[in-house]
């Protein structure tokens, strides 16, 4: 039983650090975004993206932090973990696509994958249980 007290322990403090540096990267890049600064204006045009599309996507990155980071709604969070992972595997695919060297594609590589440690890590009360009633 210890052992498994110290392995959620050791999972909840896994999470947390991920989770917490994730959101600190997406609220970074979401004011980045919303402020339309020109470095990232220059590289979503480079990209061959709108520039509307910073603040969309800003919007979202600032609302999935907030409901990845409150207790409850599960379903929400899931959402939320969803929309991080179509966002950042897109930037990642994008900068791939359009030939950027590995330092401009590595922070959306980085996120992403803070992204998939967050979300593997999360402890069983911010996870959807899924039951089979037949």
């Amino acid at each position: 039983m210890e052992t498994s007290n110290r392995s959620e322990k050791r999972t909840k403090i896994i999470y947390w650090i991920f989770t917490l540096w994730m959101a600190l990267g997406m609220v970074s890049t979401a004011i980045v975004q919303l402020m339309k600064n020109k470095d990232e204006l220059a590289n979503f045009t480079n990209l061959g993206y709108p520039a509307y599309l910073m603040t969309i996507i800003g919007v979202w990155k600032i609302l999935g932090v907030i409901t990845i980071l409150i207790p409850k709604r599960l379903l929400l969070k899931e959402w939320a973990y969803a929309g991080f992972f179509f966002v950042m595997s897109g930037a990642v695919i994008s900068h791939l696509i359009v030939g950027d060297p590995a330092a401009r594609t590595l922070p959306a590589v980085l996120l992403l994958v803070l992204v998939l440690i967050s979300w593997y890590f999360r402890p069983a009360n911010r996870k959807i249980s899924f039951t089979n009633h037949e």
